[in-house]
């Protein structure tokens, strides 16, 4: 499967943002990907108020997403913001496409790093996978890859792939722990991790104040024996690669790491509910 990984900067303005992801779908499909993934938050970046923008799945910014998403025969993946029953939003992933429209809300919430991103937005509570042209794909948000779990019961659906959409924030030694992490959680599973990540803001001449997590680039895509197979640097980009769904299986057969958890006094697998 070809997979396109869009790292761009988006803005405060969800309209603005749309018509870059029109744009980076669009060179996708030419390229022959079957899946374009967009950062989290490619609605409206992190330091914006979210509750005045968040919309329904059936609003106007979902709904051109899935209008972009068919006009380029493509699956696309992207951050949004949905309200949520409590005042706060959810970050939902849209992924939307031919025969895909799916949802996932981010699970786990980056409550660190002097962040708090619980004080605006909701948690999660579903595993979600996708499939596309036959090929499974687990869906998770950034801070997720803290959580090996959730990989694994992507691996335990059936998925052969994780895609991950995120807002890294920035600080000393984070750029090595997102790629120690990216790579760990591909070995913990034993899938592909497609990790695509916020351009830097200032790669592309934006300033950015605060501590809102607003990306630092160097997306990748790492393959399930945890090595990196491509990757972009800081600035905005469009990184077009190849997934052997066929690799899963051979790294499995020589690293079962899968089938030989042992969680527990009953030996039982700990999973995520479904």
């Amino acid at each position: 499967m070809r997979i396109a990984l869009s790292q761009l900067t988006t803005g405060p303005d969800p309209a603005k943002n749309l018509d870059l992801i029109e744009e980076q779908a669009r060179r996708a499909a030419d390229a022959g990907a079957r899946v374009v993934v967009l950062p989290e938050a490619a609605m409206a970046c992190f330091g914006t108020p979210l509750a005045p923008l968040a919309e329904p799945l059936e609003g106007p910014w979902a709904n051109r997403l899935r209008a972009i998403a068919e006009a380029a025969d493509i699956v696309v993946v992207a951050g949004m913001f949905t309200p949520a029953d409590d005042g706060r939003v959810t970050n939902t992933l849209l992924a939307t496409g031919p025969g895909v429209e799916a949802t996932y809300d981010k699970i786990h919430l980056y409550d660190a790093f002097g962040f708090a991103e619980s004080d605006s937005v909701a948690p999660g509570t579903r595993v979600v996978t996708i499939d596309v042209d036959g090929v499974r794909l687990g869906l998770a948000t950034c801070y997720d890859v803290r959580f090996p779990e959730l990989f694994r019961a992507h691996a335990d659906a059936g998925a052969v792939a994780t895609l991950l959409p995120a807002s890294w924030g920035a600080g000393p030694g984070k750029r090595e722990q997102w790629e120690l992490l990216v790579r760990a959680r591909a070995l913990d599973a034993t899938v592909w991790v497609a990790a695509v990540d916020q351009a830097d803001p200032a790669a592309s001449g934006i300033s950015v104040a605060g501590t809102a997590p607003t990306g630092i680039g160097h997306s990748m895509l790492v393959g399930p024996d945890g090595t990196v197979r491509d990757a972009l640097g800081a600035e905005p980009g469009l990184l077009v690669a190849e997934l052997d769904v066929a690799e899963v299986d051979r790294v499995r057969e020589k690293t079962s790491v899968l089938a030989n958890r042992r969680l527990g006094r009953d030996d039982s697998v700990i999973t995520y509910p479904k």
